[in-house]
């Protein structure tokens, strides 16, 4: 892989959030553009929310081809966006700008990219029972993208912010119909709605670095669990992920999401498919510390 030439004809496109230094997408576009020898770089943008109206006429502006956007911004720049997807619009936040020639529309690849792994991994939703952890930004791309594939949902999320899983599971709801159960997570609640369930979903942020000892799942819970699906990816293996393995799980981790989601950008952006290897093993390369 040549190291790439920057040049006045070099193509841009970026990531912009609050904070922003703790980005791989940077380290995977890059790798990906440079293996394909397409002219372009991918640049972090630290933006934080009272210039996020700037930050999106310096798109049009500097004609930069396209951004990821990232916490806190996925649902404040909507309002500042030509066109929304969508799926998009039904999920209520983008990650996702394409620029045409100054016309900006939004889309979510988060969601495509957790069902695309999902299936990827040999499991159709449609019709299954799935519990989904948590009711953040996240769990509302994973909860609509299961509940369009005809998947049956519950959603659990900590007391001080259940408010947010009712808010979810009303709007899933609304747009799927079916009676969807919010509710506190705890033990109680887990025994309930795991038995029989057929996908679960972490989308907390229990297990992250520097808590990689913790688990939102406790271990006697995992039995008879044929997918358990861990979107936290540093570590790539969290305990969860590990403990759902040796419980004969079908046990997927959040890196391959997030090169999933990335690579539809990539491909939106450039009109090529990018190698996903090579975005994995560099993103591998960062949480591994080389």
């Amino acid at each position: 892989m040549e190291k790439p030439v920057i040049s006045g004809k070099t193509k841009v496109c970026g990531v912009i959030g609050d904070p922003i230094e703790h980005s791989m997408s940077p380290v995977m576009h890059n790798a990906a553009f440079a293996e394909l020898g397409l002219d372009y770089v991918y640049v972090a943008f630290h933006v934080k929310p009272e210039g996020l109206e700037q930050a999106i006429s310096g798109l049009r502006g500097f004609n930069i081809e396209g951004l990821n956007v990232t916490i806190p911004h996925k649902i404040a720049v909507m309002a500042l966006l030509d066109e929304i997807d969508p799926l998009a619009e039904q999920i209520g936040a983008v990650n996702t700008i394409t620029n045409r020639e100054g016309y900006l529309k939004g889309y979510n690849t988060d969601a495509s990219g957790f069902l695309e792994t999902l299936t990827e991994q040999g499991t159709d939703p449609a019709g299954k029972q799935a519990v989904v952890m948590g009711a953040g930004g996240a769990a509302r791309a994973v909860c609509f993208s299961l509940a369009r594939s005809g998947a049956r949902l519950a959603i659990l999320n900590r007391r001080e912010e259940l408010d947010w899983a009712v808010k979810l599971a009303r709007e899933v709801s609304a747009t799927f119909g079916g009676e969807i159960p919010a509710m506190e997570l705890n033990e109680a609640n887990l025994a309930k709605v795991t038995d029989g369930a057929e996908i679960v979903v972490n989308t907390t942020s229990v297990g992250m670095i520097p808590r990689a000892d913790s688990t939102p799942l406790p271990t006697r819970y995992l039995a008879g669990k044929p997918v358990v699906f861990d979107i936290v990816y540093n570590p790539e293996v969290t305990r969860l992920r590990r403990e759902a393995a040796a419980a004969g799980c079908v046990a997927i981790g959040g890196l391959d999401m997030l090169v999933r989601q990335g690579a539809i950008a990539f491909e939106m952006w450039t009109g090529q498919k990018p190698p996903e290897a090579i975005m994995k093993r560099e993103a591998l390369r960062v949480l591994e510390g080389k």
